[in-house]
């Protein structure tokens, strides 16, 4: 008998972890799922329980998020598109959830669900708690109706570097990315895949040795476009993005 075709065969997988998971969902149960990003590469293993989010504690917050992601998407930072990435969806918003004391690898985010980039409208339904994350495991554990991004790991440390820091808005820009060296942005070694614990310790070695203190944005040189702006609010973080997307616009002018 002929092998199965791999499409055929991926499809199978997806369904049968599909049809696992809604019924752990019907049931209030947890599961523990591998997180992988669009080309398949395993990210982290998340602990995640799938529940519905209480609107009470998260919506103010993610009505923030979903403000800010519908703005930058009208810049095109996130979304998805049949030219881009293999048509994969591209971008995620998240925010701080709870006290600035909380310590490291335990700083609570309100994070956009894995491949939700492409969609036109989000909820809060398309958002995940990320309660823990641990680097040298490389796992998460999460809550909500959709999984984390793949990007998670990168956003925990972030807000690792600094209990100011509650909103991290990843965005994929073609022309920042292009001028980061003429516009001098901090940039992470390109050999460091990204959503990754090297990535994490990646942005924390940045941190440290250049100025992203100072432009609240860096660029991410082992994932194509991938550009990342943080801030103590959303309205600071969204600053820094589109103040170095118009630099980014200027300098291109400069050299045509």
């Amino acid at each position: 008998m002929a092998a199965s075709a791999p499409h055929t065969r991926n499809r199978a997988v997806f369904m049968n972890g599909y049809i696992s998971a809604l019924s752990l969902w019907l049931t209030g149960a947890k599961t523990v799922e591998i997180v992988h990003d669009d080309e398949g590469v395993i990210k982290f293993e998340a602990e995640h329980h799938h529940e519905v989010l209480d609107p009470r504690r998260m919506g103010d917050v993610a009505c923030k998020l979903i403000a800010w992601r519908e703005m930058i998407g009208l810049l095109g930072l996130v979304g998805k598109r049949p030219d881009r990435y293999g048509g994969a969806a591209y971008g995620n918003v998240s925010a701080r959830i709870g006290p600035p004391s909380a310590v490291c690898g335990q700083r609570a985010m309100l994070i956009s669900g894995t491949q939700t980039g492409g969609m036109g409208r989000v909820g809060l339904s398309d958002f995940c708690l990320v309660e823990q994350y641990d680097y040298d495991r490389n796992w998460v554990r999460s809550r909500g109706t959709t999984q984390p991004s793949s990007e998670t790991m990168t956003h925990g440390a972030i807000y690792d570097l600094s209990p100011a820091i509650r909103f991290v808005l990843h965005a994929h820009s073609p022309v920042m990315w292009r001028a980061r060296q003429a516009l001098r942005l901090p940039t992470t070694d390109p050999r460091v895949p990204y959503g990754t614990p090297q990535m994490a310790r990646e942005v924390q070695r940045l941190y440290r040795g250049s100025t992203v203190q100072a432009t609240n944005l860096l660029a991410m040189g082992g994932h194509e476009d991938g550009i990342i702006a943080f801030g103590e609010t959303v309205e600071q973080a969204g600053q820094a993005l589109v103040t170095w997307l118009g630099r980014a616009y200027e300098q291109t002018c400069r050299i045509s």
